[in-house]
């Protein structure tokens, strides 16, 4: 696991339209990372909707918001359109962010987040996420910060 203060690793990763995002691409901006394990599941959903209905908040505290797991970018696509997710989900198929952000699974990754700062620059992890709670729970530290 990545600890704050850490250097948070890059990445080259395609989204669900298949753009591809890099971590260095967001320096000057903060960027949550969030882990999930897999589409269209119970927990992944609440937490993916949570973060879509808290959207124009973290927008409008510089917040890029990025998912990621294991699921293609075409499955990817179908569960943003289904729930209407306005961030970028990003495919790690073979799981080699996941892995260098701790967040490795037994079949996927786990649900583990990372606020990062706009040097790249680990500055919260969030190795125990509770998907309905987490999108409030960022929020509050960042406005409290």
């Amino acid at each position: 696991m990545l600890e704050k203060g850490q250097s948070a690793p890059d990445f080259s990763l395609p989204d669900q339209d298949g753009i591809v995002h890099t971590l260095h691409q967001y320096r000057g901006k903060k960027v949550l990372l969030f882990f999930y394990p897999k589409d269209n599941t119970p927990g992944c959903t609440i937490e993916a909707k949570g973060f879509r209905d808290l959207y124009d908040q973290f927008q409008e505290l510089g917040v890029f918001l990025l998912g990621i797991n294991t699921d293609s970018t075409n499955t990817h696509k179908k569960f943003c359109t289904k729930h209407s997710l306005p961030y970028p989900l990003l495919s790690d198929p073979d799981k080699t962010t996941i892995t260098a952000y701790g967040a490795k699974g037994f079949l996927s990754a786990k649900r583990i987040s990372y606020l990062i700062d706009e040097e790249g620059v680990i500055m919260h992890p969030f190795l125990k996420v509770s998907p309905s709670h987490h999108p409030e729970e960022i929020l509050s530290i960042l406005k409290a910060s």
